[in-house]
């Protein structure tokens, strides 16, 4: 499982971890009328037999980009995040 962090992919069950990624994608739909309300979602989470819906494409994504410390934009600017993280670029449409 690439989406886990590798010290608790030992610890955690796939399938649960499927299921509530399965059910964020459900819940950030583009359309308000297509994500599940929260009863809806605390049933999909406490249910081991429910079928979820499968979730249509994203309206957008927003891509990481995990800046080098040595990366510049000229001699005087360095290009990090304040935690030192990532950066985040909002890109218009």
């Amino acid at each position: 499982m690439e989406l886990i962090n590798e010290y608790l992919v030992e610890s955690c069950v796939a399938t649960e971890v499927l299921k509530c990624i399965h059910i964020g994608l459900l819940c950030v739909q583009a359309d308000p009328a297509d994500r599940p309300s929260m009863s809806q979602v605390i049933v999909m989470l406490a249910s081991q037999t429910i079928t979820l819906p499968r979730p249509s494409e994203p309206a957008f994504s927003v891509g990481r980009f995990v800046a080098e410390q040595s990366q510049q934009l000229n001699s005087d600017e360095i290009v990090c995040s304040v935690n030192e993280v990532t950066i985040s670029d909002v890109s218009p449409r």
